[in-house]
């Protein structure tokens, strides 16, 4: 069987969403928000005495030591700002694993990758967001960390959505759940391949 490029273009989409400049800048704006979010974790477990805020002061730290924040940390044995650098730095690993091909190698990378990203980066930011609600006060750095969420989300959802389509159309060819568990995996087969090359007719030039 002849391979698909690396830099093919999966449809619905005129670039590769696997390509390597669109997942370095996953990783640089996940980065901010692991810097960001570990700052706070410093300032949660008492090794730093005041987090920066320039427009909301010291309810920044009222927000990091309000009881919504501490029953979170009591659920979890981490203060919920370590908890949100952990799932970014996830972000990262995930960004960096595996070729420009892999929404068609390695389906299940990019299916946890999105998970990681989407979901959670929804709920992360709708808590966020309605701490100034529940808790009664704002946090800048906080509201910071939750666009770079949503921001993270565009970036992401492409690649994730190119993998799902590929894995419908190799059900809906095979109707097959083993070979679907298996394509699923990075297992390769012939109808894989063949629904693969069909979904990617052009290459991606713009690296």
């Amino acid at each position: 069987m002849r391979k698909i490029p690396l830099n093919a273009i999966p449809e619905p989409w005129e670039y590769n969403p696997s390509k390597w400049s669109q997942r370095l800048c996953i990783v640089a704006v996940a980065a901010i928000a692991v810097i960001i979010a570990t700052y706070m974790g410093l300032y949660q477990w008492n090794l730093i005495e005041s987090v920066w805020d320039p427009i909301f002061r010291n309810q920044s730290m009222l927000v990091l030591d309000s009881d919504v924040s501490h029953k979170i940390t009591s659920w979890v044995m981490l203060p919920d700002s370590i908890l949100g650098a952990l799932a970014y730095l996830g972000d990262i690993i995930f960004a960096l694993a595996g070729s420009t091909r892999r929404w068609h190698d390695r389906p299940w990378l990019v299916i946890v990758f999105g998970l990681d990203v989407i979901p959670l980066g929804f709920v992360s930011a709708i808590l966020i967001f309605m701490q100034g609600f529940v808790v009664g006060y704002w946090c800048f750095l906080c509201l910071v960390t939750a666009v770079i969420s949503l921001i993270l989300i565009v970036l992401a959802y492409d690649e994730v959505w190119s993998s799902l389509i590929f894995l419908r159309r190799v059900w809906k060819r095979s109707r097959n759940f083993s070979l679907l568990w298996n394509t699923f995996w990075g297992k390769p087969s012939k109808i894989a391949h063949e629904v693969g090359a069909e979904m990617a007719q052009r290459r991606d030039w713009r690296r």
